[in-house]
């Protein structure tokens, strides 16, 4: 699950809606309860008001009936006037009714044939109604905003724990001594995190070490025999008697033994952790594909093949050069051992090193896995050149593009900027 937002907002958003469902279901609750209880009290009122003179006009009906500019009284006989028909179809008990185009709570109870009516006008209590719910409309938006910002100072708090655990992770480098974590932290989740990654640094360390040992066996094991094997190979072709047979089999140990000595040059420069530590020189593009050129050219034997080489600027590289060596070795080579006739065509220019052949070409399925480790797209390859080149653009940040058609041909260029 990927989240698009840090865990202090997401904190922050659950405080706040937390404290706005509390306080909507409180505003609801009070709203709900203050109309009841003020239908309650308007009834109970009336209900009063009205028992009240109905004991007085049993006494004396002349009694005047309570009236006020918000409640009036009525007592109706049969035929009721024009004016007060309307009262006379209400029910007994509490309700409203529509009179004289203004609303009132009406109170009806009947007694000896006439009805009892009091109105109470509802219009100040709609407007304290109103005001209630502007209260509570402005209590809900206030304390959606404290929670918010509660939330987003607790959140602050609670999740500095973690905050702190990233800041030091993010600062670990492999190093000869560990800088462990967990003692920092208390005995909860993010002190067992801690704990999880002091384990991972140990096994890190581990992992390092040995493959240091390793780089290193083979940087002093693997070149003492590459270069005594090197050096038999330069005394047998110093000797001028030998065969023809005999002096391309030489030849090719002795090729061989070189791209073995660049390969395992290039593969423990690689190993190293940053950029900055591999050491570089302004490599002559053009020299080195010169001779690379022409050292591969065996692997075009008997192929009617023809190589043209076009110098259109002559630019100077800041890298290793063995590892660019490597790397333009590579795309020959793929280039020279899959073309049956035809040409290649190779072109420098100030930025980059294009590379056109009209071989057998890479079948779309290939095209997208060509530089995946220990992948071939041809039967018989061994599936590293690429993966390898890969890396080394990788990190010098050079840019490779490949545009093949099967059948047709491949063109690959590799941009140096």
């Amino acid at each position: 699950m990927k989240f698009r937002t840090s865990l202090r907002y997401r904190v922050a958003f659950a405080f706040a809606f937390l404290g706005t469902l509390v306080s909507l279901v409180i505003a609801s609750g009070l709203y709900v309860l203050m109309l009841d209880m003020e239908r309650r009290l308007i009834a109970e009122t009336l209900s009063t008001e009205l028992g009240d003179y109905m004991r007085r006009f049993a006494l004396d009906p002349d009694t005047p009936p309570p009236s006020s500019t918000m409640m009036h009284t009525f007592v109706i006989s049969t035929p009721p006037d024009e004016s007060q028909a309307i009262l006379m179809q209400l029910q007994p008990g509490l309700q409203r009714v529509l009179f004289r185009r203004k609303t009132y709570f009406a109170e009806v109870r009947e007694q000896a044939g006439r009805h009892f009516i009091v109105l109470y006008e509802d219009a100040r209590i709609r407007l304290r109604e109103q005001q209630f719910r502007f209260y509570l409309v402005a209590g809900v938006l206030i304390m959606i905003g404290l929670s918010a910002v509660l939330g987003f100072w607790l959140a602050g708090r609670v999740i500095s724990p973690v905050v702190e655990l990233a800041r030091r992770v993010s600062g670990l480098r492999p190093k000869a001594h560990l800088m462990p974590l967990a003692k920092d932290f208390p005995e909860d989740e993010v002190g067992e995190l801690a704990r999880d990654f002091d384990d991972y640094q140990q096994r890190l360390s581990e992992f390092i070490e040995r493959e240091r040992a390793f780089t290193s066996d083979v940087s002093h094991e693997l070149r003492t025999p590459l270069t005594v094997i090197k050096g038999a190979a330069e005394v047998l072709l110093a000797e001028g008697q030998m065969d023809r047979v005999r002096r391309i089999r030489v030849e090719r140990i002795a090729r061989a033994v070189e791209e073995a000595t660049e390969l395992s040059s290039a593969l423990l420069l690689l190993a190293r952790e940053r950029k900055d530590q591999l050491t570089s020189s302004a490599c002559d593009v053009e020299e080195i594909l010169t001779r690379i050129l022409q050292s591969h050219r065996y692997l075009l034997e008997h192929k009617p093949v023809e190589v043209r080489f076009e110098t259109r600027a002559q630019p100077q590289v800041q890298v290793e050069c063995s590892l660019l060596r490597v790397v333009l070795a590579n795309l020959v080579r793929n280039a020279f051992s899959y073309i049956e006739q035809g040409h290649v065509q190779v072109t420098l220019e100030s930025r980059y090193v294009e590379i056109e052949d009209t071989g057998v070409g890479i079948s779309h399925t290939s095209l997208q896995r060509v530089f995946e480790p220990y992948y071939s797209a041809q039967p018989g390859g061994e599936g590293i050149g690429l993966s390898l080149v890969r890396r080394i653009c990788q990190r010098y940040d050079w840019n490779i593009e490949i545009d093949s058609r099967e059948g047709q041909g491949t063109c690959i260029r590799l941009c140096f900027f």
